[in-house]
């Protein structure tokens, strides 16, 4: 549909560079690493089924 070649990709790179500065880009990408990293984790493991009894009387029996 359409294509991204080395020219717009080079030209989102400096932009990236211009916005966000040098110095700012690895603690970016590591972050963006440790996000993808986690997300990838918690989507992986089974859910959790918390079986716990509640207390407060939140049971749903009224008393009268």
């Amino acid at each position: 549909m359409f294509g991204i070649g080395t020219h717009e990709l080079l030209i989102i790179f400096l932009l990236i560079v211009v916005i966000f500065g040098a110095k700012r880009l690895p603690e970016i990408g590591r972050g963006l690493g440790r996000a993808i990293r986690d997300f990838r984790k918690a989507a992986s493991e089974p859910d959790e089924i918390d079986v716990t009894k509640k207390s407060g009387g939140e049971s749903g029996s009224k008393d009268a």
